[in-house]
């Protein structure tokens, strides 16, 4: 973010607060390139970061007061105590940065409270992780000003822990690990059971390619009953099948292991799901580290097709965008994110953009849907401090 829009943070905070902060600091939303609903069963993603941002400008407190404050939500600052904070006690947008410090106080670390202005270009519902940037903000934040020595990994599965335990919402570790460990111009190629990590290069303008994001507008919640449905259906699978997790579940055994479930077939298809997308994580990262990077634009729209058949988390907008830009010319295009809604990611030639863009749009009106909102995904830092 440029140090104007870093500026006018800072100002803000002065004026609700009455003194300068102590520092600003950012963290990205995020598009996954391909790997959904594999990190909470111990498999593989591969996100990067968005150039879209949550900003937050923090000093400490010494008193156990926290205070917060968005320049995107109704209403004055909010007051909490941080002896009185309870997992699930909050069910506003407050309860993300309080359920980190919360996590943060509850593993030992010495912070005693906070002042907090934030804001955010990272759209909030479209899947692109804007929960998982306010938070790794947050926790950047205070582990700067506490001096605390966390790594990003390890701030990453605090916020993970708040969102889990404070927040209520079953949600893996890959949002928080790409807010806060992205580079630019890559993806993260993440092993979400042991938090091992490889960079790898992903430039697509270099190669005449983009990758478009189409926000569809349709709201999805991920603390509401159907993800948490598809949580325990694969811990189902992984306890039918005696693994510890359904990554333990090799891509060449899989026909084999399905036929040990029998004719469960809702549990059969999350298995199917989990196995072929760890498959195809590890076969996009071969493709980009081998310069075949049109290649992937299939394996995306495999990911689509598996996400919308096995797991059955797609929505009719969703595969609309998938299906026109695909008609249109489109390298590839898979839904993105935790589903019901959301956004999609679609590959396409830069010569190719306006002519998928173009139909998508008509597409949607058409059908009498809200129009999509379409933009450009460059691979962008992760968390930092920026003044």
């Amino acid at each position: 973010m440029s140090e104007a829009a870093a500026r006018v943070v800072a100002e803000q905070f002065e004026e609700l607060y009455g003194a300068a902060p102590q520092g600003v600091w950012a963290a990205p939303g995020r598009v996954n390139l391909i790997g959904e609903h594999t990190d909470y069963n111990d498999g593989f993603v591969m996100p990067f970061a968005l150039p879209h941002t949550t900003v937050a400008a923090v000093s400490r407190r010494d008193d156990g007061v926290l205070r917060l404050h968005s320049a995107d939500v109704d209403g004055g600052v909010v007051e909490l105590r941080l002896d009185a904070l309870e997992p699930e006690s909050d069910q506003g947008w407050t309860a993300y940065p309080s359920g980190v410090v919360w996590a943060l106080v509850q593993a030992g670390h010495p912070v005693t409270g906070a002042d907090i202005h934030l804001t955010s270009t990272v759209p909030a519902g479209a899947g692109l992780s804007s929960s998982a940037a306010l938070e790794v903000v947050v926790a950047l934040a205070l582990n700067d000003l506490y001096d605390l020595g966390l790594k990003g990994w390890q701030l990453a599965r605090l916020c993970q822990r708040g969102e889990n335990v404070y927040v209520g919402a079953p949600v893996g570790i890959m949002d928080q690990t790409a807010a806060a460990c992205c580079t630019a111009g890559h993806a993260l190629f993440l092993d979400t059971r042991d938090l091992s990590q490889r960079q790898i290069p992903f430039d697509l303008a270099a190669e005449g390619m983009r990758l478009l994001v189409v926000d569809t507008q349709v709201k999805h919640e991920h603390s509401t009953g159907e993800y948490g449905k598809r949580r325990v259906g694969c811990e189902k699978g992984a306890a039918l099948l005696g693994v510890d997790a359904l990554r333990d579940i090799p891509y060449a055994e899989l026909d084999a292991a399905l036929d040990r479930l029998g004719d469960d077939e809702e549990v059969r298809r999350l298995v199917r799901h989990v196995v072929t997308e760890d498959e195809r994580v590890e076969r996009v990262v071969s493709l980009l580290e081998s310069g075949e990077t049109r290649a992937i634009g299939p394996v995306l729209t495999e990911g689509h097709a598996s996400l919308r058949d096995d797991f059955r988390i797609s929505c009719p907008e969703l595969d609309l965008v998938v299906d026109t830009a695909l008609s249109a010319g489109a390298l590839g295009a898979r839904m993105t994110g935790g589903g019901f809604g959301g956004s999609a990611i679609v590959l396409a030639e830069v010569t190719d953009v306006d002519t998928v863009t173009k139909a998508v749009e008509e597409a949607f009106a058409a059908a009498g849907f809200t129009a999509p909102r379409v933009f450009e995904a460059v691979p962008s830092a992760g968390a930092r401090r920026v003044r």
